[in-house]
């Protein structure tokens, strides 16, 4: 397949009218919840939400993500275990083959926005294989919605997610048939072999933690909150050490769950969605959260359904302990609805020591 590019970047339109059967660009919510239906990738619960699995992966394989080493990308990347370089050469090979795969088949398109501040966010546009993970994507980021905004619209990078598709880890230098691949100069980031859906949302945190600090903003990995008298508060930590529980606080304002910049304005959500843990979770203790699993347009990854009545168990283990949620934060009832606050008052480095050796919460001097 021969592949036109745009300014040095894939022409993925110009492909779609060229070699793909069907191009279903920006559906909303009830028009993807009609093809997870009829394509059999998910079932509807009680109450609403769309229950998905995985398959194979229930987590990210921290092994299998690669940059592409070139000119753009060589003296930028911070290069090692968890930064591994991917030659050219190798990218473009699997590129096209991918492509190759993609010939005939029906794909799902999202245009998107990735941070809530305008003078930073990054234009994305998504492509994916099947409508689920669409759904994941417009739950997750800023989806367009005006007309004039879809005829204008540039995107800075394309995030490429295609399960179906395995890499060969002899060829291809992955260390199994799932990877994740982002060209920095390429502009273009590919997630094959896997359908967790937290890598899209991994791979776009990392697409922004290299693009925003050449504008002066700092990348966080954390949740936010703000008071009653504007007060700002981050929660920062591992994974499973609290963030989202902590931010969704009926007495304050959620900003955000996961990552967000820091730039002289203040702070700013990466995201417009959230991604929670609901193993175990319970209406009495994480009430907002709870609810959104009752709730039509959130996604239930790997959650146990009983298929008699299709009401779902969240105690449930069977699969995975990393059981989530997915829905926009339009789902709580006091989230900001911009997404953008001011510069934090309160830093919590949330430990979560197994051990016992630290204590869940540690409070640092200046």
């Amino acid at each position: 397949m021969i592949i036109t590019k745009k300014d040095g970047i894939p022409d993925f339109v110009t492909l779609g009218r060229k070699h793909l059967k069907i191009v279903h660009r920006n559906l909303p919510t009830p028009l993807l919840y009609e093809h997870i239906i009829k394509n059999r990738e998910g079932q509807i619960s009680h109450m609403g939400p769309i229950v998905v699995r995985t398959g194979d992966f229930a987590e990210r394989p921290l092994t299998d993500k690669f940059i592409v080493k070139d000119p753009v990308s060589e003296e930028k990347v911070s290069w090692g275990d968890e930064n591994k370089p991917l030659s050219e050469e190798r990218f473009d090979n699997l590129q096209h083959r991918l492509l190759a795969y993609l010939q005939n088949k029906e794909i799902y398109v999202q245009y998107c926005y990735a941070g809530r501040d305008s003078d930073y966010r990054a234009s994305i546009r998504f492509i994916t294989e099947t409508a689920w993970h669409n759904l994941f994507v417009r739950n997750m980021f800023i989806p367009i919605h005006e007309v004039e905004d879809f005829e204008a619209y540039d995107p800075d990078f394309t995030v490429v997610h295609i399960p179906g598709f395995h890499a060969i880890p002899e060829e291809d230098g992955t260390g199994s048939s799932a990877a994740v691949i982002v060209g920095l100069e390429q502009k273009t980031a590919f997630i094959c072999g896997t359908r967790y859906g937290g890598e899209i949302r991994q791979v776009v945190f990392t697409i922004l933690n290299y693009l925003l600090p050449l504008k002066s903003v700092f990348p966080m990995r954390c949740s936010a909150n703000i008071g009653p008298d504007g007060d700002v508060a981050i929660f920062m930590g591992r994974g499973a050490t609290g963030k989202t529980t902590l931010a969704v606080d009926p007495e304050r304002r959620l900003i955000g769950d996961h990552a967000h910049g820091w730039s002289d304005n203040g702070l700013f959500n990466f995201e417009r969605g959230s991604y929670a843990r609901v193993l175990k979770i319970s209406r009495e203790q994480e009430s907002e959260i709870f609810a959104c699993t009752q709730k039509f347009g959130s996604i239930l990854e790997n959650v146990a359904i009983d298929l008699e009545t299709r009401q779902v168990d969240l105690n449930d283990n069977a699969l995975t302990d990393n059981t989530r949620a997915v829905y926009p934060d339009t789902h709580i009832p006091n989230a900001s609805v911009e997404g953008v606050c001011d510069h934090p008052r309160y830093i919590f480095l949330l430990t979560c020591d197994a051990l016992g050796v630290m204590p869940p919460m540690a409070r640092l001097t200046p």
